[in-house]
């Protein structure tokens, strides 16, 4: 009976890339937590900075809050601009790469601006992420038969475990190639 077990490495570079172009996606690479680009008062962060640490991968972010009352277009009270960490657990299931128990580590250097905005900022980062891994790696390898002349195709692909080691996620799966 052949061996199906595999390992796929997802460099931290690469999570970075799917981090922006699925969560920071909104005008000037912004993801807004509270309120758009046209609401006077607004809460958004942007300009994401990802590491891995430990067995969580961590995300420091800048946070922009204009905290206040709108009036006459205008958001009358306090702006602040903290850098905060965000940190989420690397999860998978059938042919999914997630992210889970998403955590606000740190809002700020302050105390009291920590006090402030933990409660709220954690009540508004993303529970979970997903990606399916198994479509990423059918469309990387669409291309096969231009490059090499032959068509590389993943017909079945399951995820067993994800664990962080160096600058990669290595995700552990069975998985079936087929070339033509």
């Amino acid at each position: 009976m052949p061996a199906r077990a595999g390992q796929l490495k997802v460099s931290r570079a690469a999570l970075q890339r799917t981090l922006e172009s699925q969560l920071f996606n909104g005008p000037n690479g912004r993801y807004y937590l509270k309120g758009s680009p046209v609401t006077p008062c607004s809460i958004y962060v942007d300009n994401p900075q990802m590491t891995f640490a430990g067995d969580r991968i961590q995300v420091q972010v800048k946070t922009h809050a204009r905290l206040g009352t709108a009036v006459r277009g205008a958001c009358l009270g306090i702006s602040l601009s903290p850098s905060s960490v965000v940190s989420v657990a690397p999860s998978g299931e059938g042919e999914t790469i997630g992210f889970r128990d998403a955590r606000v580590e740190r809002v700020s250097d302050q105390k009291e601006l920590n006090f402030l905005l933990m409660p709220f900022l954690s009540h508004q980062i993303p529970d979970s992420m997903t990606v399916n891994a198994a479509d990423l790696l059918r469309k990387a390898l669409e291309g096969s038969t231009a490059s090499s002349g032959y068509k590389v195709t993943l017909d079945h692909l399951k995820i067993h475990s994800i664990r962080i080691a160096g600058d990669d996620l290595i995700v552990d799966i069975d998985g079936d190639v087929s070339v033509r």
